[in-house]
């Protein structure tokens, strides 16, 4: 009788730590457990730990409340201004509601990457390709939108979307890259010819100075030549300016100095313009016949016009 109780004491024990062990659940702190009791979604969500369910009865399906990273395969479209592009993205999103995103979809994972593949798409057809390349945070706040809509019926929180990148074909590429080089090209033209205006400016303030002042010229020139002359790697060719010399000559007339040097030059040059014709009068006027008969000449002719 002892050996019977036994043995039935062992089955008992046996049995229950089966049912134990089919009935024991463990509920990691990033999952949360919905639970099916005969096909029937029980109300209460299991949270985090040791949970217990009723065997061949109940069955516990665990969701992960993780923020999950799904990239978006590259979508090629047409923008608005007619130019084909690629775009890939990312879209990071989480379960809210684990009893929604079981029982109202079958698989969200796959419903949400369809729903961002759609959106990319139209996003893109209705943006300009400057948009896609400078305006990208308006974009993903207009994806965002798009793709949260729906998900919020599958208990599904759409946390961020992001574009990666934009592949443009290689022909748009050159045609960009020209366009940048003009527009630096027109920059700096224009910065030069500003440039150039600001120095003509100074440039004629002083030459006006300069003009005031001559001997300021002089020292410009001077010192013109002593910059160029110190690097010592060319022949320079100074004229002698005759301003220098007028300069000298008010310098000299300023102090009182004696004219004669500078007029004595003129002595030598006008006298060999005044002895020749004194030499060539002499000859030609004895040549020529006296004057009497020429005054004969003239009387008679006026005696016979008078009769």
């Amino acid at each position: 009788m002892v050996e019977e109780l036994v043995a039935t004491g062992v089955v008992l024990a046996s049995a229950g730590a089966v049912y134990l062990m089919a009935a024991a659940r463990v509920v990691k702190q990033y999952e949360r457990g919905v639970v099916f009791r005969l096909g029937r979604l029980r109300e209460q969500v299991r949270g985090p730990g040791f949970t217990m369910i009723v065997p061949l009865v109940d069955r516990l399906q665990k969701v992960n409340m993780q923020v999950v990273t799904m990239p978006v395969p590259a979508q090629e479209g047409i923008t608005r201004d007619n130019v084909t592009v690629r775009v890939d993205a990312v879209v990071y999103f989480k379960v809210a509601a684990p009893a929604e995103a079981i029982v109202r979809v079958e698989d969200y994972r796959f419903a949400v990457a369809q729903m961002a593949q759609t959106s990319l798409r139209s996003i893109i057809g209705k943006s300009e390709l400057d948009d896609l390349l400078s305006n990208r945070e308006k974009l993903n706040q207009g994806l965002e939108l798009m793709i949260d809509s729906p998900a919020v019926e599958w208990g599904v929180t759409i946390d961020r979307v992001e574009i990666k990148d934009v592949s443009l074909p290689e022909t748009m590429k050159r045609s960009m890259a020209r366009q940048a080089e003009a527009d630096r090209d027109r920059r700096a033209r224009v910065i030069n010819a500003d440039a150039e205006f600001q120095a003509s400016k100074k440039l004629a303030e002083a030459a006006q100075q300069m003009a005031d002042t001559p001997a300021a010229l002089q020292l410009r020139l001077l010192q013109t030549v002593t910059a160029v002359a110190a690097e010592k790697n060319s022949t320079l060719v100074l004229p002698f300016p005759v301003e220098l010399l007028r300069f000298l000559e008010r310098a000299q007339h300023a102090s009182g100095a004696p004219q004669q040097p500078v007029a004595a030059p003129q002595q030598p040059v006008e006298a060999p313009q005044q002895t020749p014709p004194q030499i060539a009068q002499q000859p030609v006027q004895e040549q020529l016949p006296p004057s009497e008969p020429r005054l004969d000449q003239d009387s008679g002719g006026s005696n016979s016009g008078q009769g």
